[in-house]
């Protein structure tokens, strides 16, 4: 399945799990439900927004996007973290009213089965949508899968605690069970944030991700003098690279081009979207602060 098919089948999956939690939400009376249904509403609206930005980002580079439509996967991504903001903050605020006016759950063993049936569906889902992003390397779509994974686990909490308020007939479990939910979603969105956001004012690539593209270029380190001018940045599933590669002044163009084409294709078959940019100079442009790495498998 291409990305877009798969974002569009956790739209479907979405809408359908929203009507059905809303429904026994209101039925039951259960606050945490209610809570789990907004937080699969907001899954809903990350998967639409995944949805678009996928078709969006995979257009090809035009005459007023010469660097593509990458970055829209990112501004996906950080809309949808805003939005997993204030519905924590409103669910902590309909919990903390219910704690002040407790009241029962009505038919509990309708929202419990509710909830093992959304997990269930948005665990398959979120495989499937998992799998196409670590593929087409999408920001939107495994901010979506991560999203759908989180709701795996918060529907699975709420009907184990409406299960244990059924048993132990202990009604405060309800609204203690959606704050913590409320908790744990506001911390994803932290984390999702933290991804997301970055690309959009270029910050460089993770260390981890450096020092492989150094360890790429460091194969051929005996036809170059150093490097120098190192800079990465992302741009929804793309990578940007260019630096600034010193050569002997004894090289002829031909074979210069040559080493350039061999680099870029060692990098790709790390970062297989990547966009690079190699700056050849010659070596009286030498810089003693260039950088200097031996790759591991010499």
């Amino acid at each position: 399945m291409n990305g877009s098919r798969t974002a569009s089948l956790s739209v479907f999956s979405n809408t359908f799990i929203v009507i059905l939690k809303l429904i026994v939400g209101f039925l039951t009376g259960s606050v945490a439900v209610i809570s789990e249904a907004i937080h699969s509403a907001l899954d809903l609206v990350a998967s639409l927004i995944a949805f678009i930005s996928v078709r969006i980002s995979s257009r090809a580079a035009d005459r007023g996007h010469p660097y593509g439509h990458g970055k829209v996967e990112n501004i996906s991504g950080t809309i949808e973290t805003l939005l997993i903001f204030v519905a924590g903050l409103w669910i902590i605020y309909e919990c903390v009213q219910k704690l002040a006016h407790p009241s029962p759950v009505e038919l509990p063993h309708l929202g419990i089965i509710v909830m093992f049936i959304g997990a269930a569906i948005n665990f398959v889902v979120s495989m499937k949508v998992k799998r196409a992003a670590a593929e087409t390397h999408s920001v939107a779509m495994k901010s979506n899968a991560l999203h759908l994974l989180t709701d795996v686990y918060t529907s699975l909490g709420v009907g184990i605690s409406l299960f244990l308020a059924a048993l132990t007939g202990w009604t405060i479990l309800d609204p203690l069970i959606g704050i913590v939910l409320a908790c744990y979603i506001m911390w994803e969105a932290y984390k999702l944030m933290k991804e997301s956001f970055p690309p959009l004012i270029d910050a460089q690539l993770t260390e981890a991700e450096e020092e492989q593209i150094l360890q790429a270029i460091a194969l051929y380190d005996t036809q170059y003098i150093e490097i120098h001018d190192f800079r990465t940045r992302r741009s929804g599933p793309e990578e940007y690279i260019d630096f600034h590669l010193v050569l002997p002044s004894k090289m002829d163009i031909e074979t210069a081009h040559q080493l350039c084409d061999n680099i870029e294709t060692a990098i790709k078959r790390i970062f297989n979207r990547a966009q690079i940019l190699i700056h050849v100079e010659p070596e009286h442009e030498q810089k003693h602060a260039g950088i200097h790495i031996a790759p591991k498998n010499k």
